[in-house]
């Protein structure tokens, strides 16, 4: 029987605490045909010396400069051989065979482009966590929500999404996908820097006929929030300009038009609430997210994703054609569990 090539590749830019305190799960994995590869970014905190002294086995590649979480991955890929490559954050912790499984669903259907498993609170382990839960989904106007996880809400795993399933996108913190795909579909948009990059390229998978799968059957423990904060304006920034650009890459040209005109008002919304917290500099950042997104429009950069001709959703599944906004808000549903399931895709 194949044992398929699989290389576990860990983005880091000056987090060698983090490498300190997981690495050595990493390292313990027992899939039989794995490399651990760790990319790093130009880290002036001595990560690099630490590997090599600690972690003799382990492959380092050094980036020249700081690309960021697409430019870093963009360039590390494409010296790494592999049938599956498994992008990996530097603040998670694997469990024992947490790569067998999602190989074994992978190889069972060559449909099947990227998987991601079951993402857990490494500080509340009883707990989902806010990157990627039990599997992501997408709401009508582009909103994104989790098993597990709406918006600030996150459940208590008891085994409610234990489930394997199709789903809209997996979290980057624990990316599977094989190589041929990753290739094929252009890898991550360098446009993105960091932030909601993984869902554009899950969509860009979906839209080429691909599946997106979710396995229960392998458990990670992720940090979250370890390069930047969910108070920074800088994230604040990434998360609402990328949620557009996600928008316009995939959606069909009037659709993308449309929803993209109601987000810009729903934005709105948003930077009101931070004017009205005291929160001037994230109000600033959603402006500056919808300045930076217009001048996009018009140009395209070195280094963005390919793009998929976009005649129409080649996969809807994982879509909900509601507004988790208003389901949440209004209609004061916080889990998963209570929306209307007729509403899915």
């Amino acid at each position: 029987m194949r044992t398929p090539k699989v290389a576990v590749v860990i983005l880091n830019w000056n987090g060698m605490q983090h490498l300190q305190q997981f690495m050595p799960s990493v390292v313990a994995s027992t899939y039989p045909n794995l490399d651990v590869v760790v990319g790093d970014n130009a880290s002036t905190d001595g990560s690099v010396a630490f590997l090599r002294d600690t972690y003799p086995t382990v492959r380092i590649i050094e980036n020249d400069e700081n690309y960021g979480f697409t430019g870093g991955y963009n360039r590390v890929l494409t010296q790494v051989e592999a049938d599956y490559y498994v992008l990996l954050n530097t603040d998670v912790e694997v469990t024992p065979n947490w790569i067998e499984p999602i190989i074994a669903l992978m190889e069972s259907d060559e449909r099947i482009a990227a998987a991601g498993p079951k993402l857990k609170s490494y500080h509340q382990k009883t707990h989902f966590e806010y990157a990627g839960a039990a599997g992501g989904f997408m709401d009508h106007f582009g909103y994104l929500f989790c098993r597990g996880r709406i918006f600030d809400v996150l459940e208590e795993d008891k085994g409610q999404y234990d489930t394997q399933s199709e789903v809209f996108w997996v979290s980057g913190a624990a990316l599977f996908i094989r190589k041929e795909l990753w290739d094929a579909s252009g890898g991550l948009d360098e446009t993105f820097f960091a932030h909601m990059e993984e869902i554009d390229l899950c969509w860009r998978l979906k839209n080429m006929g691909y599946k997106i799968m979710y396995s229960p059957a392998s458990t990670v423990y992720h940090v979250g929030g370890g390069t930047l904060n969910a108070e920074s304006p800088f994230k604040t920034y990434l998360n609402f300009r990328n949620n557009l650009l996600m928008l316009k890459n995939n959606l069909p040209f009037w659709r993308a038009f449309w929803v993209i005109g109601i987000r810009f008002w729903l934005d709105l919304l948003a930077l009101l609430k931070f004017l009205l917290e005291g929160k001037g500099k994230n109000a600033w950042a959603i402006s500056k997210a919808h300045q930076n997104f217009a001048r996009r429009l018009f140009w395209k950069t070195k280094g963005e994703g390919r793009k998929i001709k976009r005649s129409g959703w080649q996969n809807l599944t994982g879509y909900y054609a509601r507004s988790i906004v208003w389901d949440f808000f209004a209609g004061k549903k916080k889990k998963f569990s209570e929306l209307d399931r007729k509403a899915f895709r």
